[in-house]
């Protein structure tokens, strides 16, 4: 039986956080009180005590333009027992999405969180589908006790830049 490294993360795999458009980044159904830079911003998401929370219900739909082309290879969502996410769907470079329209398009992938997953067990992502991402939308659908909120206490994405990996490759071809 094989067993799980401690860290699934594998080489040349880094924290996207430094990779973000911070001035398009947003969140529809947060409660102001509770915003997105709680859960996704460094110093922030590491403070327990802060935290995302949705406003009117439980679905929270979040958008987070990169400022170059990225590799996603997982996704960390750490959240609360009752009110942390459960149904996470995914959207690759699909802009300008709300409420209304996220069910007419397709998922780039589905994430179902369990207990592990909130506690920060990373997601591996269909990672084919995450080759050139210039954004990512995330839409969490519903959480895992059905309450009317949702909170999220930590949101982080690991993978690679574009530039970064087809940069080493040009360096290799150049020593020759």
């Amino acid at each position: 039986m094989a067993t799980e490294a401690p860290s699934s993360l594998q080489r040349n795999q880094v924290d996207l956080m430094e990779f973000i458009d911070w001035s398009g980044v947003e969140c529809l159904n947060q409660n102001s009180s509770h915003s997105l830079p709680n859960a996704l911003k460094q110093g922030y998401r590491e403070d327990e005590g802060l935290h995302l929370e949705s406003d009117a219900d439980e679905q929270l739909l979040i958008y987070i333009p990169f400022n170059q082309v990225v590799k996603i290879h997982s996704i960390v969502i750490i959240g609360p027992e009752e009110e942390g996410p459960k149904t996470v769907k995914l959207f690759a470079n699909r802009e300008h999405m709300g409420f209304s329209n996220v069910n007419d398009f397709p998922p780039s992938d589905v994430a179902v969180l369990s207990e592990d997953n909130l506690k920060g067990k990373p997601v591996i992502l269909k990672y084919v589908k995450f080759q050139n991402v210039r954004s990512l939308t995330i839409f969490i659908e519903e959480n895992q006790s059905g309450s009317e909120i949702s909170k999220v206490q930590k949101i982080a994405l690991f993978g690679s830049t574009v530039e970064t990996t087809d940069m080493k490759g040009l360096k290799k071809i150049e020593d020759h």
